[in-house]
């Protein structure tokens, strides 16, 4: 029967894929992705030559149309992004909304677990997380004090991701708004440089700055509970 699969995939290192996915990803007509100069980068790891095509956030309600199209035709589709699950600040909501409009439950949407840095991050936090609030990432402006806020107010853990170019800012402003509670920093988790700070966000701002003149990567922040 037509399936879309939607498929979790590395968030850094290449071993962090199921048997199953990789089998799925081998077996499925076409691979749709975030980014295909990506995706080849994982599928020539594991020998996979199914062809792929682009969807984007950009483009992935008209891209839909195509998917939609694929699974009347009688294929098999899958879906991945960059790095990770699709739909946890990444492209696939609304994919799977469009499909499921356009064709109710005729054909399948199957979830193939992953990696999530969601997940990830939280499995080494060191802090209570069995409740939390994910906020993914903060809007550079409009809304962001709104959100900060928010974090200072509610009385779960907190989960938010940053980029390089606005993590110092971020623990700023968490200083300014959470003081002194505890604040785990992830950075480049599973990949060659992964790297844990955990603190005030004071302390941990000081820290980078005095020994990461270049932050790169990606980060994961997780606040504790008041």
């Amino acid at each position: 029967m037509s399936t879309l699969y939607i498929i979790g995939t590395p968030i850094g290192n290449l071993e962090d894929i199921t048997f199953r996915a990789i089998r799925i990803l081998t077996e499925v007509d076409v691979i749709f992705c975030e980014d295909t100069r990506v995706t080849k980068k994982l599928l020539t790891r594991y020998e996979i030559k199914t062809p792929v095509r682009r969807l984007d956030a950009n483009i992935e309600k008209t891209r839909a149309k195509e998917v939609i199209d694929r699974l009347v035709a009688g294929e098999s589709v899958a879906f991945v992004t960059d790095a990770g699950t699709p739909g946890i600040s990444d492209p696939g909501n609304r994919l799977i909304e469009s499909v499921r409009q356009a064709l109710g439950d005729m054909f399948p949407v199957e979830p193939i677990p992953g990696a999530s840095a969601l997940t990830t991050a939280i499995s080494v936090a060191g802090i209570p997380v069995d409740q939390f609030v994910f906020l993914g990432f903060l809007p550079h402006k409009k809304g962001r004090q709104t959100l900060l806020k928010e974090v200072a107010s509610v009385e779960r853990a907190v989960v938010l991701y940053e980029s390089p170019h606005r993590i110092l800012k971020l623990l700023d402003e968490l200083d300014e708004y959470i003081g002194g509670r505890k604040v785990v920093v992830f950075r480049e988790l599973t990949k060659k440089f992964e790297e844990v700070q955990s603190g005030t966000a004071k302390g941990i701002k000081k820290f980078f700055e005095e020994y990461r003149k270049n932050i790169k990567g990606e980060f994961a922040v997780i606040i504790s509970q008041k």
